[in-house]
């Protein structure tokens, strides 16, 4: 694996896995705040499911980010477009995917940090291998600049992500027989449609 470690990415590296930590801590404390100000069922939960409800605000938020860029570098921008581009397409990259897989790790570590810490209220096991994985294939595209379109493919399976976490939350709540929990139970099974026919057949599968 040839890494190219230049000026930029020496920088542009750490200050996005930081800015990773960052946003997760500032949501964390954002959602607690927010929540016990304007949810009356947020006092009702004990310790750990305050944790947890904590924990997916900046869940959601990561998921929203991740989904949005992936779809823009993707399906909207030339990056990955066969003619565009005299590269092979598991070769392009850009600053914008760095960024975003240097976030994303950034969310894994924090995220399996709580995990860990309270284990296995968050995730037992399974959440363990799924972020270690997650981690190190994110991070291999980063060190080695290849695979982008892949990795952004994968992280666009976030975009279900909030409408899990709102399952969640209505749950907790005590809102199973609204509206509003079967409206998105629908929105979550037609997100993976989404991903299932806008990213089986990207731009420029042909190198």
């Amino acid at each position: 694996m040839h890494g190219n470690f230049g000026p930029q990415e020496q920088i542009l590296w750490p200050a996005s896995v930081l800015a990773g930590i960052v946003m997760c801590g500032a949501v964390y404390q954002m959602t607690r705040h927010v929540s016990s100000r304007c949810f009356k069922c947020y006092s009702m939960l004990n310790n750990r499911q305050k944790v947890e409800w904590n924990n997916r605000g900046f869940s959601t938020l990561h998921a929203l980010v991740a989904a949005a860029v992936s779809f823009y570098l993707v399906m909207i921008s030339d990056l990955f477009n066969e003619d565009a581009h005299n590269s092979i397409i598991i070769d392009r990259k850009s600053w914008l995917s760095d960024c975003m897989f240097g976030v994303s790790i950034g969310y894994f570590l924090t995220d399996l940090t709580m995990i860990m810490l309270y284990f296995p209220s968050l995730g037992g096991n399974e959440y363990l291998l799924h972020h270690g994985l997650s981690m190190y294939a994110i991070g291999l595209a980063l060190l080695s600049g290849k695979a982008h379109m892949y990795i952004l493919m994968v992280l666009f399976t976030e975009i279900t992500t909030p409408f899990v976490n709102l399952r969640w939350y209505l749950d907790v709540a005590g809102q199973k027989t609204c509206n509003l929990y079967l409206y998105n139970g629908v929105a979550l099974f037609v997100g993976w449609l989404v991903w299932v026919f806008e990213f089986s057949t990207p731009r420029g599968t042909t190198s």
